[in-house]
């Protein structure tokens, strides 16, 4: 490998495009699959994109069953980004008005304002003055996942980051928020 290529981009038989880049942080060989950006190859400084490629081509029925995982993850991104039509606005927001209410009270948290917005990819900010935004989307999530959005922006009213700290608050309001969040992600992939 050239020491001035730094990223190549090689079409494999039965996978299609696979995108290889060098890395300071990989001590091995790293293949990953995600939705909307394909396969990329992490290939660790002073290794071969050859080597890095007949390891790929090793892993292909691996790769292969992963990539059908996220079409389908990607179908469901596509179908809940497009399905907001079939929302009723005032509905919508009559739900999430109270539901962050009764949240905020039973909790102890206090904010400013809430909006209710139909955004293409945030669920849910919180601005540095105490006003939360939700996502009018929101409502077409399982309850878990509608409370899970809420409580994780009333934490931000206290943590205004995604530190340690502020996933150990979070999860005395929800139990596991990783896991979760990890949930959402096969809805809205983590747009939050």
């Amino acid at each position: 490998m050239s020491p001035t290529v730094k990223s190549k981009t090689i079409e494999i038989d039965g996978v299609g495009p696979v995108l290889f880049e060098c890395s300071t942080r990989a001590k091995y060989i790293n293949i990953s699959v995600k939705p909307f950006k394909g396969v990329r190859v992490a290939v660790p400084y002073g290794l071969s994109f050859r080597k890095a490629e007949r390891l790929v081509y090793s892993k292909v029925p691996w790769i292969q069953k992963h990539l059908d995982k996220m079409k389908r993850v990607e179908q469901e991104h596509i179908f809940f980004l497009n399905s907001s039509v079939d929302i009723d606005k005032d509905k919508a927001k009559e739900k999430l008005v109270n539901r962050l209410n009764e949240l905020a009270e039973k909790h102890g948290f206090t904010y400013n304002k809430i909006f209710i917005r139909n955004q293409r990819t945030r669920l849910g900010s919180c601005s540095s003055k105490n006003n939360i935004n939700l996502n009018m989307k929101l409502v077409q999530l399982p309850d878990e996942l509608i409370d899970y959005v809420i409580l994780h922006e009333l934490v931000h009213l206290k943590i205004m980051n995604h530190s340690k700290d502020f996933w150990t608050e979070l999860d005395k309001f929800v139990g596991d928020a990783k896991a979760l969040r990890s949930k959402l992600k096969r809805y809205q992939l983590g747009l939050i």
